[in-house]
């Protein structure tokens, strides 16, 4: 009797924080929304929608506004989500930098900092890691009012769930329990988790997917990394990971990868094989504006733009291997969007007629009848990623009931 009693109870205590997270979500994304439109479109009984918004309001992550009616008469009561009240810390801990960002609710950028990484341990960068954090409170303490998260995304495996850094290629880790140690030391909801999925997320919820249920975004730039959206949620495994898009062989003539296979993905369209094979074919008398010195990724797009012959191919080339390995992800996952990210996106015509010729030839025809293929509208520089996870806990309800339940 007592173990059905306490079931009852978590059940009810899960069945709250999903009404309330929905009812967040809706005012968030159709604001202004009316008491009356929450309650038919979510079909909670309109007494339940006044003790859910009456909460919201008190924590002040909404406001109420009057919206004056087409006939005239008195103006109608809207809700609208309230943005400037609570601000996030969101870092994005690269390869090279450790860029570090203060948004509020509404996903806009307050402060930015951005501080180089050298060759850490894992304590150093912890370390490291920590006193920025302090000097950016320190230095942004007039607009941090009411910091209610940190978020912090990197390249790697990422266990999410129980805030642990298995595995990323520029620290050498040994379950690094970032998510515990930040908590202790800044008390407040700690997120943590792979950067390229952070920024499909931050696509979906932020960027060119926002009208879609299901989509796939994949980044190209020192490595290759995807995230695969369905039903608007980030798909995760076990293993916190899933869709390792760079490992694809795309060409079986290729040189061998790390991995162990021969001519995958990331071997071809990364950003400095396609510098090298820039070199090389300038070394072998193709002419062109590039130069050996001078045939940084950038500079292949921006000729690539002008009409320079061996930047177009170049562009091309990696665009059509590109494409052969986003053909299998569509005839597995059937998403509605495709988005691309990374520096090859500065050359977006070549690029795309590249990839979607791939497609045409490699997909089925049912399946890409009305796929969108796209650059990606976000910084994939930025913290905005990070800044998903954020939103997340906010829609699925687990840091909303944090902030009601401090109220």
């Amino acid at each position: 009797m007592a173990l059905n009693y306490l079931n009852l109870v978590g059940n009810a205590e899960l069945m709250k924080q999903l009404n309330y997270a929905m009812i967040y979500r809706l005012i968030v994304q159709q604001s202004p929304i009316s008491r009356i439109q929450l309650a038919e479109i979510s079909q909670l009984a309109p007494a339940s929608i006044t003790k859910i918004t009456r909460q919201l309001l008190n924590t002040k992550l909404i406001k109420e506004v009057d919206i004056q009616q087409s006939t005239g008469g008195r103006p109608a009561v809207s809700i609208v989500a309230k943005f400037d009240y609570y601000q996030a810390i969101s870092i994005q801990l690269s390869r090279s930098h450790v860029m570090i960002e203060l948004y509020n609710l509404g996903a806009k950028t307050l402060a930015s900092k951005r501080f180089p990484l050298n060759d850490f341990s894992q304590q150093q960068t912890q370390n490291y890691l920590i006193s920025l954090i302090e000097l950016f409170c320190l230095e942004q303490q007039k607009k941090i009012k009411n910091l209610i998260a940190i978020s912090v995304v990197m390249p790697g495996v990422i266990d999410s769930v129980k805030g642990i850094v298995r595995y990323t290629p520029h620290i050498d880790v040994n379950n690094w329990a970032l998510a515990e140690i930040l908590t202790e030391k800044f008390s407040v909801p700690i997120f943590i988790g792979n950067d390229v999925q952070s920024l499909a997320l931050a696509e979906s919820y932020f960027g060119t997917t926002q009208s879609v249920d299901d989509s796939i975004l994949v980044r190209v730039h020192r490595g290759i990394g995807s995230g695969v959206i369905i039903n608007q949620q980030l798909l995760m495994n076990h293993n916190q990971s899933a869709c390792e898009v760079g490992h694809i062989q795309v060409n079986q003539l290729g040189e061998r990868c790390h991995c162990g296979n021969f001519g995958c993905l990331e071997n071809q369209v990364i950003n400095v094989e396609i510098e090298k094979r820039a070199r090389l074919l300038l070394e072998q008398g193709y002419k062109s504006k590039l130069t050996p010195s001078k045939c940084d990724i950038l500079t292949i797009c921006q000729l690539a733009n002008q009409g320079d012959e061996l930047a177009e191919k170049l562009i091309r080339s990696a665009g059509e291997h590109l494409g052969r390995a986003v053909a299998i992800m569509v005839n597995i996952f059937n998403p509605q969007c495709i988005v691309l990210a990374g520096e090859l996106t500065k050359s977006p015509e070549i690029l795309l007629n590249a990839v979607n010729n791939a497609l045409n030839s490699q997909s089925l025809k049912q399946l890409r009848e009305n796929l969108l293929l796209k650059c990606s509208s976000l910084d994939d520089r930025s913290a905005i990623g990070a800044f998903a996870l954020v939103q997340q806990a906010l829609f699925d309800g687990s840091l909303l009931m944090k902030l009601l339940d401090e109220k």
